[in-house]
């Protein structure tokens, strides 16, 4: 968890797919699975985005199959 500044408080984070009730990442919306790259094109941990067990494991299922449908590129120079 990430303390809070000022007062100590730890910020919880949470998985965005459980709570906006997606139940399928679509891997032909290239847009929303650059959200979940950096800028090499390496997809982020779960401790950095938040993403339980479940909804990370079918993201990078999605993005493995963007990257093999040309959707989105294995390597990446300046991305974003």
């Amino acid at each position: 968890m990430i303390s809070n500044n000022e007062k100590n408080i730890p910020i919880k984070k949470y998985c965005r797919f459980k709570k906006a009730g997606i139940k399928y990442i679509d891997y032909k919306n290239p847009d929303f699975l650059l959200k979940f790259l950096n800028e090499q094109g390496k997809i982020l941990p779960r401790r950095l985005t938040g993403n339980s067990l479940k909804y990370q494991k079918k993201l990078s299922l999605a993005v493995k199959k963007a990257r093999h449908l040309a959707f989105l590129p294995y390597v990446a120079d300046g991305m974003k």
